[in-house]
């Protein structure tokens, strides 16, 4: 299979090398530039428990000092484990939605309603996870540590390659990711190749901008079940 990836190449490279290992040829597109935001440092201390929506938000923590004791809880096992490595020895991990870290976070034992929450996230969110936390009575600081910024350009050597291998799966992460994949197959003359693709979205909201724009070979996956996901639907 030719599959195509959207992700940043730092979140992307293990899954790349489980697709290739598997026989699969693989194109790199970043849809995304991530930026770190300018802000002051956070003193940890003034929190009793950190939530993590992305690796992201852990590579671009700016902190006064380091409690690597705090509770982190993590959307999945990838952010959990970018944590692990940043050196916070007590976290949990949901099953790589937003909607499930607040299910995570609603039955655990680690918080209550007494407890001072750090939310680090994104400028571009699907789910306003502080406000659902916020109205189940928890205390939720959000904090936006980093931007993303979309790509629209496409370099000759990744053009030739997907007219060459034309995409049978393409993987898309977020709604800006979405929609700067849709603007480099308009600009770049490749919808007629594009719109053959099954469409791999991380959620039914990503999965609408495509039927929006008339895609009809769509499909949802779990962050983290990539290649079981593609298994099923290859067989």
């Amino acid at each position: 299979m030719n599959i195509l990836i959207t992700r940043p190449l730092i979140d992307a490279e293990d899954l790349m090398e489980s697709f290739f290992n598997d026989g699969h040829k693989i194109i790199h597109l970043p849809t995304l530039k991530i930026l770190s935001a300018n802000i002051d440092p956070i003193n940890p201390n003034n929190f009793d428990a950190f939530i993590f929506s992305s690796a992201n938000a852990i590579r671009n923590l700016k902190l006064i000092n380091i409690n690597k004791n705090l509770h982190c809880f993590c959307v999945g096992s990838i952010t959990e484990k970018i944590a692990r490595q940043s050196g916070y020895i007590n976290t949990s991990s949901a099953g790589g939605t937003v909607n499930a870290l607040k299910n995570l976070i609603m039955i655990s034992d680690k918080v209550n309603k007494n407890s001072k929450i750090a939310y680090f996230c994104g400028d571009n969110i699907s789910y306003d996870l502080d406000s659902e936390l916020k109205k189940e009575g928890l205390k939720i600081k959000k904090i936006i540590n980093y931007y993303s910024e979309i790509i629209t350009d496409l370099n000759t050597e990744n053009k030739k390659l997907i007219e060459r291998y034309p995409p049978d799966f393409v993987y898309i992460y977020s709604s800006r990711s979405a929609e700067s994949f849709i603007s480099i197959a308009k600009n770049y003359s490749l919808i007629g190749l594009m719109t053959q693709s099954i469409i791999m979205c991380i959620s039914e909201k990503v999965a609408d901008i495509f039927r929006s724009q008339g895609w009809k070979k769509i499909e949802i996956f779990n962050p983290g079940n990539e290649l079981s996901k593609l298994e099923s639907l290859s067989q």
